[in-house]
C-alpha cells in the first residue's frame, strides 16, 4: 500500500502554471497550510498580510487603526496584484482579501482559488489563542466569526477549490489540496 503522505505518488504530481491563493476567514490555516503545501509542490510561498507589512513599513493592526480599513483593502489589492504578477506560487491572503471585487476578479482570473474552510467553533478556538485580528477588536470574537462567516462564505464559494479542513491535521488538508488540483 502506498503512503499517501508520499509526494511521489502520481496522484499527487498536479501540474501548475500559474498561482495558487488561500482564501478563508482567519483561523482557518492559510498560512501554516499554505507553507506545507508550497514546500511539496516546490514552489515559493508568501503570506500576503506579510507582505503588506513589508511595503508598508507598519503592521496590519497599526495600518487598520492609523488608516482605516479601507486604506488597507487598496494596499491589500495592489500587493496581491504584485504577487500574482510574479507567477507560480503559493499564496496565502487575509481574510478580506477576497471581499474586494477588484481583488476576487484579479484572483479567479490569474490563479486557482482555494477556499479553505472549517467549522466556527474550531476557527474560535484557533483566533482566541493571538491577540493580532483587527476585526476580534471590536466585540465577541465568536459573534463576530459567525456574522464574517454569514457575509464571506457566499463569496468565498466562488473560489475554484473549497476545501474543508476542521481539526484535522495540516498534512491531510495539503493532501486534499492536491487532489483536487489533480483533478
Amino acid at each position: 500500500m502506498k503512503d499517501p503522505f508520499d509526494q511521489t505518488n502520481a496522484e499527487y504530481d498536479p501540474h501548475i502554471d500559474k498561482p495558487l491563493v488561500l482564501i478563508g476567514l482567519m483561523g482557518v490555516g492559510k498560512t501554516t497550510v499554505g507553507r506545507r503545501l508550497a514546500k511539496k509542490l516546490g514552489m515559493p510561498f508568501v503570506d500576503a498580510d506579510e507582505e503588506i507589512e513589508k511595503a508598508a513599513g507598519l503592521s496590519v493592526q497599526e495600518i487598520f487603526d492609523r488608516f482605516g480599513e479601507d486604506y488597507f483593502r487598496d494596499g491589500e489589492r495592489r500587493v496581491i496584484s504584485r504577487l500574482l504578477e510574479e507567477g507560480r506560487r503559493v499564496i496565502a491572503t487575509g481574510g478580506g482579501a477576497f471581499m474586494n471585487d477588484q481583488t476576487r476578479a484579479l484572483i479567479l482570473a490569474e490563479a486557482t482559488a482555494i477556499w479553505l474552510d472549517a467549522d466556527l467553533d474550531i476557527l474560535v478556538k484557533r483566533v482566541s489563542r493571538r491577540d493580532t485580528r483587527p476585526l476580534l477588536k471590536k466585540g465577541d470574537p465568536a459573534e463576530i466569526l459567525k456574522a464574517l462567516a454569514a457575509k464571506r462564505n457566499p463569496v468565498y464559494a466562488q473560489a475554484h477549490i473549497h476545501i474543508t479542513g476542521n481539526d484535522s491535521p495540516h498534512e491531510l488538508t495539503v493532501n486534499n489540496i492536491m487532489k483536487s488540483l489533480a483533478t
